[in-house]
């Protein structure tokens, strides 16, 4: 069984409307780093809050490591579209409350020292006792960034983590968050509007429909190398066959299946010199 199942997942916010998402239905093995990618109004950031016990589904399951998620848990770590940071409370303080939740017995200072050593790898070492008033909205999200970093959750929701980031910061960060999850294998569930960001990071790209009863059409197989840099990712040949294939749904035929009911996605391999698309169900 992966360790995350989600079977059937629908949501509706008002009764007698048609649903925002239906019938979405997918997998994520341990260590597995998985992005979604759709239109705004698809509901992707709902399934992440979904996951997160932050909202609960109209219908549908999730089983995250053997259980049902029915709140909100410290084996899962979440970064927001925005910072979601306590005002009162300094960049130190505000990663600390969360390891303090993660591991209460720990001393003040083994807290302090665990929490500075993931704002120095977001570049924050200088403004640890700046608060978030003091920041840039890009500092600020750097800030929520570490948070989730340093609580060593089993499983990662991230929601467009670096939209409010320079390209520059956001290189970097995108290059620590493959060191760690390499490194911790950790799995993870993204969300971003970003094509190259998701060929970078990602070991399969869940691509859905325009909503309203939108649903995952197509899950896209990364073939290229794990091992793949920014600097080297455009000189794969595997690369445009790929970033090609997303752009053509994005643009064109996300919007065919609109109104459609739910059906198993297809499983599309385009890296490959003869691109293979076979119903998930016949990939075991």
């Amino acid at each position: 069984m992966p360790y995350l199942q989600v079977d059937q997942l629908s949501k509706t916010y008002v009764r007698g409307a048609e649903p925002v998402f239906e019938g979405v239905s997918f997998g994520i093995e341990r260590g597995e780093f998985v992005v979604v990618i759709g239109h705004s109004g698809c509901g992707k950031t709902t399934i992440l809050n979904a996951l997160a016990g932050l909202e609960a589904p109209s219908a549908g399951t999730l089983i995250v490591d053997g259980r049902e998620v029915v709140g909100p848990g410290l084996d899962r770590g979440v970064v927001f579209q925005s910072h979601a940071l306590m005002p009162w409370f300094s960049v130190l303080e505000n990663v600390c409350f969360a390891v303090r939740s993660r591991w209460p017995d720990k001393s003040r200072s083994e807290i302090e020292a665990h929490a500075t050593q993931f704002l120095e790898m977001v570049g924050l070492g200088a403004a640890l006792k700046k608060k978030p008033a003091e920041l840039s909205g890009g500092m600020k999200q750097r800030v929520g960034i570490a948070r989730a970093f340093a609580i060593q959750p089993k499983m990662l929701l991230l929601d467009e983590p670096f939209g409010a980031l320079d390209a520059l910061t956001r290189g970097t960060i995108q290059d620590e968050l493959l060191k760690i999850v390499q490194a911790t294998q950790q799995t993870v569930f993204m969300i971003t509007h970003d094509v190259d960001e998701a060929i970078l990071l990602a070991d399969k790209i869940l691509l859905m429909s325009n909503g309203p009863r939108a649903r995952i059409a197509e899950i896209v197989v990364n073939t290229l190398p794990r091992t793949r840099t920014r600097a080297g990712l455009h000189h794969d040949p595997q690369y445009y066959p790929i970033r090609n294939h997303l752009v053509d749904f994005l643009v064109s035929r996300s919007q065919q299946y609109a109104g459609l009911p739910p059906a198993e996605p297809l499983l599309v391999r385009p890296g490959l010199a003869a691109a293979q698309q076979l119903p998930a169900c016949l990939t075991n």
